[in-house]
């Protein structure tokens, strides 16, 4: 049985599978209302950073590396 999970945006069922290429979110559409609420700072994660949770400078270049390599491997379209 697929797994199925809700999207944050709309609410709307998402099968967790190759078929749904924005999961979690149901659509491009869903994916780029969540971005923008991030980037007019809506959206927060709620705990304080601590000497302890920061990440150091080769933590954070590591994940930006990552998340590079798994927008390289999106379509094209992706901002489209």
């Amino acid at each position: 049985m697929p797994t199925i999970v809700k999207c944050p945006t709309c609410q709307n069922d998402v099968i967790w599978s190759e078929q749904s290429p924005n999961r979690p979110f149901c659509s491009k559409r869903c994916q780029l209302i969540d971005l923008g609420e991030w980037s007019f700072e809506n959206n927060k994660i709620s705990t304080a950073i601590t000497s302890d949770t920061q990440m150091d400078v080769q933590d954070q270049q590591e994940m930006i590396e990552d998340i590079e390599a798994m927008l390289a491997k999106q379509e094209d379209s992706f901002f489209q």
